[in-house]
């Protein structure tokens, strides 16, 4: 094999087995935030209406099946699947017991800038 193909080879190889880590790493975050939208107990507004964690979730999640083609990252995850509806146009918000509201996205990203430390506080462990 010459050098020119066993080099696009190489690259191929490192290319694809990256991507897969990375796709791996944000279907974790993505899970991650499932689980924490689904244990909270905070309540979801979507439309003026407010929503358990649990009903929050199943909205969410359908969404996310629906956007799934468009989602790269656990932020794209976020901006397509919890944070706005896509018929209104209304963000959703969260109201959470002795804190001000904040919209979802914002709670959402929090929380994900809290996974992420966490992941690599035991990482470096």
């Amino acid at each position: 094999m010459d050098t020119s193909k066993w080099l696009v080879s190489i690259f191929l190889f490192l290319s694809a087995t990256s991507h897969g880590a990375i796709q791996k790493t944000t279907e974790h975050e993505i899970q991650h935030l499932l689980s924490y939208v689904k244990s909270t107990d905070c309540q979801y507004e979507r439309n003026g209406t407010q929503h358990t964690g649990i009903e929050a979730v199943q909205h969410i999640q359908k969404k996310y099946d629906y956007y799934l083609g468009d989602i790269k990252t656990a932020e794209d995850f976020i901006k397509y699947s919890a944070t706005q509806s896509k018929i209104s146009g209304k963000k959703y918000k969260v109201h959470c017991t002795g804190l001000a509201e904040q919209t979802s996205q914002n709670w959402l990203m929090k929380e994900l800038k809290l996974y992420r430390q966490s992941t690599t506080t035991n990482l470096k462990r």
